[in-house]
């Protein structure tokens, strides 16, 4: 097996290894770690163009020594026309998943990292980190098999929408893995943000092209709604554990849910050992309590009835907790999300760490390739209900529920980490899986990504609900898991479906630790 990469002056992990090696590039060049990740986000949108696009969302953590960390909400709001009636005028009972009809939020990610530069500080001029994304759309990148895989996987749905083929097909099809795809609009629209600065995407020349192109092809969203967008710093919610303290971000993400899953766990593990039977039936019985939470409760915190932050206190812990049979399964399902993401992290060597996740929901979102500026829209508001009565009902303005929630972590021995994972549902479970192997049971940090995982539920181009799991976990353990009532389904060894994980360490001494996950394309780069 792999062994954690370890250096001393700086380090990104990604799912991509162009993406971390871009942001390698800015701290060997003296930039900071939200400048490593700002570089890092934005070649991962042009190499890993299935799984983000720079007209997606995203969230941040930033942490610094002596600083509580910061986390950052650039998710964009539903578009002014974009009403429960507007949809039903159109003979909708759902919003669509693809198309223009899809494409009805403001994209954020943009927004998050002028936001993430202005919080930090920069270094390094704008142009210097969008210099790689810019070559790479220019020059050519090599088309990975798991775009491949995902394009051919959903080409019925993915072709027919605007701007769609002529940008990631040829002839119709997927091109072959390895060859090499030239996104020349993209291109010049990461020149245009270098050169006239990250508010043109929102207020600017960038800005009125981009709402032309919606506004042309039948979306909601119009140049007033870029206009209004802004990234808000928040407080992320934290919970105490045995082992340290652990962050993540408020509503509207999933961020509850994750660090649920932690303190129902930490009440229950007792001497379970790692991988054991009550090490996965446990975590997967905290997985369900923590879902029954963020599937009735979480939506944009502005219209929220309760408070996050309450879910976290002992007692409300702890009543989950006692819900759990530790023998037996409880019955499920509950309603599964959909989401396709990737999850960054960077640290330099005057301490500050990033946690970042980068998503436009579905693969490809929308589908939607807009002309002129070569940017993919997310698709992230078709998780809006036109029920008026659901708490996640449509209304213009209105915050989508996001699956992103990236996570942080601070040790009470002084060690430092960040971690997180891709994958709808199955983001909080890895999470979970990485944070409880490496920090309650002291496995190696590149072994507490790389082992067997498993999934609750739907993720991933993946409809079914049942428990999978890897094909290398220990038969017995498979064998207790399926006589304790679970739906158990085993799927590859190294399967796509439980997401492209990664984490970072650093220890007191300084010493930088990176992982990344063996099932994706990624790499960690340090020096």
């Amino acid at each position: 097996m792999q062994r954690a990469l370890t250096c001393s002056r700086g380090m990104v992990t990604a799912p991509h290894h162009l993406a971390a090696q871009s942001g390698l590039a800015v701290l060997r060049d003296g930039g900071n770690a939200v400048e490593a990740m700002v570089a890092a986000a934005a070649t991962i949108a042009v190499v890993y163009p299935h799984m983000n696009s720079i007209g997606g969302d995203g969230f941040w953590l930033i942490s610094r020594r002596g600083r509580e960390p910061v986390g950052i909400d650039a998710c964009g709001r539903a578009a002014g026309l974009a009403s429960i009636d507007w949809y039903r005028d159109q003979r909708l009972a759902a919003i669509p998943t693809r198309g223009p009809l899809a494409a009805n939020t403001v994209a954020g990610a943009i927004s998050g990292w002028q936001a993430a530069l202005g919080e930090a500080g920069g270094r390094l001029p704008l142009a210097r980190l969008l210099d790689d994304a810019r070559t790479l759309a220019r020059d050519g990148v090599p088309i990975t098999q798991s775009q491949v895989d995902y394009t051919t996987r959903f080409l019925a749905e993915l072709a027919p929408q605007p701007g769609f083929a002529p940008t990631f097909l040829r002839n119709g099809a997927p091109p072959p893995a390895h060859s090499l795809q030239h996104f020349p609009a993209l291109a010049a629209t990461f020149e245009q943000l270098a050169r006239a600065g990250l508010d043109d995407y929102y207020r600017g020349e960038l800005a009125q092209s981009i709402a032309g192109s919606l506004t042309r092809l039948g979306s909601p969203v119009r140049a007033a709604d870029l206009a209004k967008q802004r990234a808000s710093l928040v407080a992320p919610l934290s919970v105490r554990l045995s082992v340290g303290t652990a962050y993540n971000l408020p509503p509207p993400t999933q961020g509850l849910a994750s660090l649920l899953i932690l303190a129902i766990y930490d009440r229950l593990r007792g001497d379970a050992s790692a991988d054991s039977f009550a090490h996965v039936h446990g975590l997967v019985e905290a997985t369900k309590q923590a879902f029954l939470v963020r599937n009735r409760h979480v939506t944009d915190p502005d219209i929220m009835r309760v408070t996050a932050a309450d879910f976290l206190h002992d007692d409300a812990v702890a009543r989950c907790a006692q819900a759990i049979d530790a023998a037996r399964a409880r019955p499920w399902p509950e309603p599964a999300i959909r989401g396709d993401t990737i999850w960054m992290g960077a640290a330099d060597r005057d301490g500050c760490m990033v946690s970042y996740i980068q998503s436009v929901y579905w693969e490809f979102g929308s589908a939607v390739v807009l002309d002129g500026s070569g940017i993919t829209w997310q698709n992230r508001g078709a998780s809006f209900s036109l029920d008026p009565g659901s708490h996640v009902a449509l209304a213009p303005g209105r915050k989508p529920f996001h699956t992103l929630n990236p996570a942080l972590a601070r040790l009470d021995d002084g060690r430092e980490m960040v971690y997180g994972n891709m994958g709808g549902d199955g983001q909080p479970q890895s999470q979970a899986a990485i944070f409880t192997r490496y920090a309650m049971y002291g496995h190696d940090l590149q072994r507490a990504v790389s082992a067997p995982r498993w999934l609750l539920g739907r993720t991933w181009g993946d409809m079914s609900v049942s428990l999978k799991v890897e094909g290398r976990t220990d038969p017995a353990v498979v064998s207790a898991l399926r006589a304790a009532g679970h739906d158990v389904e085993l799927v590859d060894d190294y399967s796509d479906l439980v997401g492209h994980a990664g984490a970072l360490v650093r220890e007191p001494g300084g010493t930088i630790i990176g992982a990344t996950d063996p099932r994706s394309d990624g790499g960690v780069a340090g020096w």
